[in-house]
């Protein structure tokens, strides 16, 4: 959790929102003293798991919000003739990753 001066928050508000977004809580102080706390909004969503949700407060990656449009399943696949692709899958799976 950090902390910040209501001078400072005022001054630097952007950050401190990017910040809490990102899954970062920040306590507010007034002379020393805490009188708030930022926290990001709860996600009406469970089917995200935790490991995610650490990752995102992490700043690693971020979750999106929007569901993807019709057309996106339309759209060509990227080319692999050699199977590249598959073959790193199989040696992942082999090594337990």
């Amino acid at each position: 959790m950090v902390s910040a001066t209501i001078s400072k928050l005022k001054a630097t508000l952007s950050a401190y929102v990017e910040r809490v977004k990102a899954g970062e809580e920040v306590l507010v102080t007034e002379r020393g003293r805490p009188v708030a706390r930022l926290v990001p909004v709860a996600r009406s969503d469970q089917a995200i798991s935790h490991h995610l949700l650490d990752l995102e407060r992490a700043g690693l990656v971020r979750i999106g919000s929007a569901k993807l449009a019709r057309s996106f399943w339309k759209l060509p696949r990227p080319k692999d003739a050699a199977s590249r692709g598959l073959a790193v899958l199989l040696e992942d799976r082999e090594l337990g990753r």
